[in-house]
């Protein structure tokens, strides 16, 4: 090695510069290491993961998951598998492997299957650049049509002006739907800085009520004390909105239709941003959950895809807009179902401002 070489970084500084968990399991499955990226992920320090079963820690939910992970002779790699760490609901991707010149020991990696940024993300950007240029061609002819319809509407009899005025209808529609599917192509993200969350999600609220007859009982449960997030403020907003608006429309048929909204501090919360190259926490989560029958199980895995919906009438690209808006904010986005508790939680998490 020559003098203008640098030094080799040690084993454990390479683990610790890894973006994904990473723990070594003994044959008794107890942790006896951890990197820094593990103890964010699971929102537990080693000091408190040290010297437990590794199966102690992570409560696994489909039992033959659980089943070869006891194999300590057993490779396995297992992606988007639900786990309960403490009090928090994670879904991980797991690989198992074993060390050959060490019997029993095993090294388990982890990282959050949840999240939003995903590789095919690039892929998706992809396909809803198509439809967003394809909207941008339909709009002129759309114009010349309700020109056309208000034109006619001069000119027919008092029978035939329903007819022109379903025509204009219609087409002020479609030009909704096409501003909603080019709002999901744009690429280039809204600049981002200091928001007071508490005011947008007050903000946002007041334009749910007035928009909306429903008696629902609105509950707000915040933290205080938690510093302004890093987010765009209209963004933001329009988020909450649509979030809100879906949790009232959902508990609007049950008996005490409720929606509550919850700010905390979670400590451990990291997502990989693949755009920035680098982990960012995500530190400030916002709860939107509401007591309705909840999302049809059938779409529950696919309800951030543009045109999947679970309403009637639903053009399914409200939440769709969501994710892209919170990912736009290097933020997470994700969904979940309490069937015990009968509670349906749409959750935020972003980073806190510098």
């Amino acid at each position: 090695m020559s003098e203008n070489t640098p030094a080799l970084p040690a084993a454990r500084e390479q683990l610790n510069g890894l973006s994904f968990g990473m723990l070594l399991l003994s044959p008794d499955h107890v942790i006896q290491e951890a990197n820094p990226s593990a103890e964010s992920l699971l929102g537990m320090s080693f000091r408190r993961m040290q010297g437990k079963s590794f199966l102690e820690i992570l409560d696994f939910a489909q039992p033959d998951v659980l089943e070869r992970l006891r194999d300590n002779d057993r490779q396995l790699v297992a992606r988007g598998i639900d786990v309960t760490v403490g009090e928090r609901d994670l879904r991980l991707n797991i690989t198992m492997s074993t060390l050959s010149n060490h019997p029993g020991w095993r090294m388990a990696t982890l990282s959050d299957a949840s999240q939003g940024e995903r590789f095919e993300e690039y892929e998706r950007r992809g396909q809803l650049r198509g439809p967003a240029v394809l909207a941008h061609e339909i709009k002129n002819p759309l114009a010349a049509i309700r020109g056309a319809s208000q034109l006619l509407a001069r000119k027919v009899g008092e029978g035939e002006a329903p007819l022109t005025t379903l025509i204009a209808d219609e087409v002020d529609r479609i030009a909704q739907l096409i501003d909603r599917m080019q709002r999901l192509g744009r690429e280039r993200a809204e600049p981002v800085g200091p928001v007071n969350l508490h005011a947008a999600i007050r903000r946002a609220h007041e334009t749910v009520r007035l928009t909306s007859d429903a008696t629902v009982a609105w509950r707000e449960e915040f933290d205080p004390s938690l510093p302004p997030v890093l987010a765009n403020e209209g963004a933001l907003v329009q988020v909450l909105v649509n979030l809100m608006a879906n949790a009232r429309d959902a508990c609007a048929g049950v008996v005490a239709p409720q929606v509550t909204v919850r700010t905390r501090f979670v400590s451990g919360m990291v997502m990989n941003v693949i755009r920035l190259g680098r982990p960012v926490r995500l530190p400030i989560e916002i709860t939107v959950s509401d007591n309705g029958p909840g999302i049809d199980p059938a779409i529950r895995d696919d309800i951030f895809e543009p045109f999947v919906s679970s309403k009637t009438n639903g053009q399914g690209l409200g939440l769709a807009l969501v994710q892209k808006l919170v990912r736009d904010m290097d933020g997470r986005v994700s969904h979940e179902r309490d069937d015990a508790g009968g509670w349906t939680h749409f959750r935020i998490n972003l980073p806190m401002a510098r």
